[in-house]
């Protein structure tokens, strides 16, 4: 997994921008495994295990009337996690995970149900703010769970990172050859 680390950092960095981490059902794990990158320190901010749900709603900012209604196992719960832990960060990047590691069922989802989530500085048409949310179906134990939502959401977050830079590039060479 660090591998995804070391180029999400890579990227990070190269374009000085940096990154914030809210976290539940892997309780630090993705936190862990970007500061294990050295140098680390250069675009990550820190991170949040809002391992309750009123830490998710009062630390995070995640709609309360959400919570109630759906539990904190749900695909606008992890897209708020990350637009909040960015804005109480201060970062330009921020992610999330929120899901159901077992051996139970929680919120009405099965075990193996999460969300990861990634949050970013633009959206649709340069608009501020715009997000990601995967849907996963995880099989295998809790430790298998958690290892594996930390790999998605590095992915995720490495996927958003690169289509916008591969964006930003597209756009500079169509300006550099006169706008077409």
């Amino acid at each position: 997994m660090t591998a995804l680390a070391v180029d999400v950092l890579r990227l990070l960095t190269a374009r000085g921008e940096t990154l914030a981490v809210a976290e539940s059902l892997t309780g630090g794990l993705v936190a862990a495994e970007i500061t294990a990158v050295a140098g680390a320190s250069q675009a990550f901010r820190g991170s949040v295990t809002a391992y309750a749900t009123d830490l998710k709603r009062d630390v995070l900012g995640v709609d309360a009337t959400l919570l109630a209604a759906r539990g904190a196992v749900d695909p606008q719960v992890a897209a708020q996690m990350a637009a909040g832990v960015r804005k109480a960060l201060g970062a330009d990047w921020g992610v999330a995970t929120t899901g159901v590691a077992g051996p139970e069922p929680q919120d009405g989802q099965p075990v193996g149900t999460v969300f990861v989530a990634v949050d970013g500085p633009r959206g649709a048409a340069g608009e501020p703010g715009g997000g990601k949310v995967a849907s996963l179906r995880l099989r295998g134990g809790r430790a298998d769970i958690r290892g594996e939502s930390v790999r998605s959401v590095l992915a995720l977050l490495l996927q958003e990172l690169a289509g916008e830079q591969a964006a930003n590039e597209r756009a500079q060479d169509t300006e550099e050859n006169g706008g077409t």
